[in-house]
């Protein structure tokens, strides 16, 4: 069988042409240019297979609306609260121990007293679990005096109550961990509050407990809850909730309307 003959390889397109250097510009080729050109390949080769780019986009480049102000920022700042407390939280799990018996305490005090850096990481996830509860707040009583509670953001809302309960429910369970005279009796007081409630009150103040009486269960069980459960609804609830603020957009402030030409308005009268 006869040989074919070899055809010439296709032009590039101009976006994948080298650039030409400008006059009096050298043509050598730097370690920064190299590494600049090596990072840009490797973006491209996994985009090319995983096709991000093309969802990063339409998250990130958004229309706004007219009168976007600093409020707007309370949601993504309770985020970062969020992730603050997961990555400070990881680091305390390192040294913690979940034991009735005295492992606690002395866990929480050797972390304070002794680990580099331990009182300072500590400090960050008592206090930014405060200021976490705070801002969860501050950005609900924001969508509801907006408005942007209503059609078609209803669901969104659901699931900002959702989250803003999950938000308690994660301080309410850190809170007995270090294990202390006032967490102790502290956690033993809310959860018989929790009993007093109607039906389903005495059934959760028996699952927080771990059985009927307050023991080493207990504070394993806040534990699990406190690290695994609430943390990882709190995640996938926070994806939901991006997802659809970017579906449906912001609203403007309620103090802004629309406006309307004086062609629209004549064609009314």
């Amino acid at each position: 069988m006869p040989k074919l003959p070899k055809l010439p390889a296709p032009p590039l397109p101009n976006a994948l042409l080298p650039t030409p250097p400008r006059p009096g510009e050298s043509t050598k080729r730097g370690p920064v240019d190299q590494a600049k050109e090596a990072g840009i390949t490797a973006v491209d080769w996994v985009d090319e297979r995983t096709s991000l780019s093309g969802g990063l986009r339409w998250m990130m480049f958004r229309k706004v609306p007219k009168g976007t102000n600093w409020f707007y920022t309370l949601g993504s700042a309770t985020m970062f609260a969020f992730l603050s407390q997961a990555m400070t939280g990881v680091f305390l799990a390192m040294y913690y121990r979940p034991d009735a018996t005295g492992g606690a305490y002395e866990s929480v005090r050797y972390l304070t007293n002794e680990v580099f850096m331990g009182e300072f990481v500590r400090g960050m996830h008592r206090w930014g679990s405060s200021v976490m509860v705070i801002l969860v707040f501050l950005h609900m009583a924001r969508t509801f005096f907006f408005g942007a509670y209503k059609y078609p953001r209803e669901l969104n809302w659901v699931i900002g109550v959702v989250l803003l309960i999950l938000t308690m429910t994660m301080s309410f369970t850190g809170y007995l961990l270090p294990f202390d005279q006032r967490s102790y009796w502290a956690t033993i007081v809310g959860v018989n509050i929790n009993g007093t409630g109607p039906h389903v009150g005495p059934f959760l103040s028996d699952f927080l407990r771990g059985g009927a009486e307050f023991g080493a269960t207990t504070l394993s069980r806040f534990y699990a809850i406190h690290m695994m459960l609430v943390p990882g609804a709190i995640g996938a609830l926070i994806g939901a909730h991006l997802y659809l603020v970017a579906r449906l957009g912001t609203t403007a402030p309620p103090w802004l309307k629309a406006d309307t030409s004086e062609e629209l308005r004549e064609e009314r009268v």
